[in-house]
């Protein structure tokens, strides 16, 4: 049987480094609207002709969610992100139980969702933690992969609660950051990210 063959239907090999296990370390993320639809805003100009992000509803949201990452997941922190009209740039730190800021620690406004994810394959009972898959459900395990599908979960949670049309690129785009200068640069474009526009990859939705 082929290798990219499972219960004899095609699989999409995973873009992950398999020498990598996702459960510790930096990374660079970027997660596209499905065919680059400018679901979370637009770049305006302000009074000051310069330009900026003005956020829809979802986009607000988003960025919400983004903020307070640490209610959901106590082991990941974004020290770094920018919410784009049809992408979102993020760094993401996976470490052994991150503090919360102390806002969020104070209080997390936001009832986390995370357990409609672990459990929305029902197993008949009612305290089936994991669903059919039980302790084997990816959403349990501690790692990249399980942050990233929660935010993408929440937002998708909320456009669909509030008859938002919205949908995700099925995947999503990740880099181990391997050093300072390679994470000083990679800052540095998100920072910029919002002025250069115009020169994004991701500007066009063609």
């Amino acid at each position: 049987m082929p290798d990219n063959l499972f219960q004899h239907q095609y699989r999409i090999p995973s873009a992950r480094a398999n020498w990598h296990g996702y459960d510790g370390g930096e990374y660079f993320v970027t997660i596209c609207t499905q065919n680059r639809e400018h679901y979370f805003g637009e770049i305006v100009k302000n009074n000051n002709d310069e330009p900026e992000m003005a956020l829809t509803s979802i986009g607000r949201f988003a960025e919400e969610q983004i903020r307070n990452v640490t209610c959901h997941y106590s082991y990941a922190e974004f020290p770094l992100w920018v919410v784009m009209p049809n992408h979102i740039h993020v760094i993401v730190v996976i470490g052994n139980d991150v503090n919360c800021r102390d806002a969020i620690n104070r209080v997390c406004v936001q009832q986390t969702n995370e357990g409609d994810a672990i459990n929305r394959v029902s197993t008949g009972k009612t305290n089936g933690i994991g669903g059919i898959t039980g302790n084997n459900n990816p959403m349990l395990k501690k790692c990249l992969g399980t942050v990233v599908r929660g935010l993408k979960a929440r937002i998708t949670k909320f456009a669909n609660e509030n008859n938002i049309p919205f949908a995700w690129q099925t995947r999503f785009y990740d880099h181990i950051v391997r050093n300072q200068d390679e994470m000083n640069r990679i800052a540095e474009y998100i920072e910029n990210n919002v002025a250069k526009w115009d020169l994004d990859k991701f500007h066009n939705n063609e």
